[in-house]
């Protein structure tokens, strides 16, 4: 069941994270880095460098959760954001609209 709505807090990660880790890992980043706990019932939200894949981190009533999105094609369209913060807080709508407004790219044809 998907436990995401309006009223949770949402932290995005601003740098790119490897979409290899999972729930360890990913916590680490969380408590290390972005200096949350992910105990406290907050969403935490990952991309990969190229903005293709998303992971969302959340803690639920039997445990811990990772929603996975991976792209066909275009990309997310993150909001702006400074450089040198540990995590950006964001609103549902803002979630909402990066997972709904992918930037679509041209598909390059390889040469054969």
């Amino acid at each position: 069941m998907f436990h995401l709505h309006n009223k949770l807090q949402y932290y995005l990660y601003p740098g790119p994270v490897d979409m290899r880790k999972s729930f360890y890992t990913l916590s680490g980043i969380v408590t290390s880095i972005m200096k949350r706990n992910v105990r406290d019932g907050e969403v935490f939200i990952f991309v990969n460098r190229n903005l293709t894949i998303m992971k969302i981190l959340h803690l639920e009533y039997g445990g811990l959760v990772i929603y996975h999105k991976k792209l066909e094609n275009g990309t997310f369209k993150l909001p702006s954001f400074d450089e040198n913060i540990a995590s950006l807080q964001i609103k549902w709508n803002d979630l909402m609209s990066i997972v709904s407004e992918v930037k679509s790219r041209p598909r390059r044809l390889k040469k054969r």
